[in-house]
C-alpha cells in the first residue's frame, strides 16, 4: 500500500443534504469520483495523456462504507492510495474524513481497469504508473 495523497478538499452544502438531514449517497460517490480523477492525475494518468494516447480508465468494482453522517456546513477531505497494481488494473482506497473532529466518514475501494479506447479492450497500464506507485510507496 502507498502513502495516502490528499485527493480532494471540499464542503457539504445544504442541496447536497436528503430529507434526513444528511448528505445523500450520490454526493458521497460525487466527491470520491472527483478525488479519483485527482488520483490518476497524480499517477501520471493525466487527462492530456488519457486523450493523447486513446486510452481510459473504467471503475468495474466499487465498494463504500458510511461510517458517520456528514451535514450542511461540513468540511471534508479525501486521501487516497494505492491498495494493489496489476498489469492492466489498479485497486484503490478513499478515506473521506469530516475536518473539524477528524473521523472518518465514509470510505471507498475502487479497481479500475485501464482501457484502449479505441479497441474497447483492457490494455496495460503505462510504466510511468508503477514508477509512481513505487515512488508513494518508498
Amino acid at each position: 500500500m502507498t502513502r495516502p495523497l490528499l485527493t480532494y478538499r471540499g464542503a457539504v452544502y445544504p442541496w447536497h443534504c436528503d430529507h434526513m438531514g444528511h448528505m445523500n449517497v450520490m454526493w458521497y460517490v460525487g466527491k470520491f469520483d472527483e478525488a479519483t480523477w485527482q488520483f490518476f492525475f497524480r499517477l501520471g494518468l493525466t487527462p492530456s495523456f488519457l486523450r493523447e494516447n486513446g486510452r481510459g480508465m473504467a471503475a468495474v468494482e466499487q465498494t463504500i462504507q458510511y461510517k458517520r453522517e456528514l451535514v450542511a456546513g461540513d468540511l471534508v477531505t479525501i486521501h487516497s492510495n494505492v491498495v494493489e497494481l496489476k498489469e492492466k488494473s489498479i485497486r484503490f482506497l478513499h478515506e473521506m474524513r469530516e475536518d473539524d473532529s477528524g473521523e472518518v466518514a465514509a470510505t471507498t475501494t475502487l479497481v479500475a481497469v485501464h482501457l484502449d479506447t479505441s479497441a474497447r479492450r483492457a490494455c496495460a497500464l503505462p510504466a510511468l504508473v508503477a514508477a509512481h506507485v513505487k515512488e508513494l510507496a518508498a
